[in-house]
């Protein structure tokens, strides 16, 4: 095999496996190279997260994701002094350290903060694209390699958690859903090793959990907990303890609602 070609393959190894179901590729593309943010919206699981580290990789960018929370605030996005070596020096957090190197910063569950932190990414997402830096002083301006991205899940949102309007209309927008079952089959398959035909029956049943969210459920199955399932059925453990596992306890403690879950589950695997 030529060089060239060993090359390539090791290249494609090392980007995180993402299967396409429309044109998001292209969109993230397109918004990179023009220097725009980008807003991902999709339930819990579905694949926005590798998305974007499928995307970073494929850009051959430096990807900073933070994991939003409440006490998560915009200095532990942009930075503070710390005490080093018996001296106060100032340590930049992962925002300021994307925009001074150049890089994608992705903001999981964005509306989980505090609120002080969509007021510094407002200059961010501008035609400005700055970042200023209070404590120490500096106005940063973004290289044209920065880029930043933000997700939520809507079907989750509380009324004191949304992304106001005002914020939302800052980015172009881009919505997520679980992928169509041949699609999420094979994304079954291909992470964690059991043979389609079994995994079809998987996303089968996750259909018809779907269906239970917004009665008995608050989300729905998650492309990822399939995952975990068919990894576990792949490594030997029964099916029925597996789906427990997986797509049992870690929807409900309602024990009424377990039951009712478990019932459709030996329904599919008997």
């Amino acid at each position: 095999m030529p060089l060239s070609s060993v090359a390539a393959d090791a290249d494609e190894q090392a980007i995180p496996y993402y299967q396409s179901v429309g044109n998001e590729c292209a969109l993230f593309d397109q918004a990179f190279q023009q220097r725009l943010p980008m807003l991902l919206k999709g339930p819990t699981g579905c694949g926005k997260t590798r998305f974007v580290s499928h995307m970073a990789a494929k850009l051959g960018k430096p990807l900073y994701t933070v994991s939003c929370h409440d006490d998560l605030t915009a200095a532990d996005l942009t930075g503070r002094y710390l005490l080093q070596g018996g001296e106060t020096r100032w340590v930049d957090g992962p925002l300021t350290r994307a925009v001074r190197e150049g890089g994608i910063c992705y903001l999981d569950e964005v509306v989980e903060a505090r609120k002080d932190v969509t007021v510094v990414l407002h200059p961010l997402t501008d035609d400005r694209r700055l970042l200023p830096l209070e404590r120490t002083g500096e106005l940063l301006e973004a290289p044209d390699d920065f880029m930043l991205v933000v997700s939520y899940n809507p079907g989750y949102q509380h009324i004191l958690k949304s992304l106001k309007p005002s914020t939302r209309q800052r980015f172009v927008a881009m919505s997520f859903d679980f992928p169509p079952p041949a699609v999420e089959r094979d994304i079954v398959a291909r992470e964690s090793g059991l043979e389609p035909d079994r995994c079809a029956a998987l996303v089968n049943l996750a259909a018809s959990l779907r269906a239970m969210k917004g009665q008995d459920l608050e989300e729905g199955v998650s492309t990822r907990l399939l995952v975990y399932c068919a990894t576990l059925i792949g490594a030997g453990m029964p099916i029925l303890e597996a789906a427990r596992a997986t797509l049992v306890e870690p929807l409900s403690d309602d024990a009424d609602v377990q039951e009712g879950l478990m019932e459709a589950i030996q329904a599919t695997f008997g």
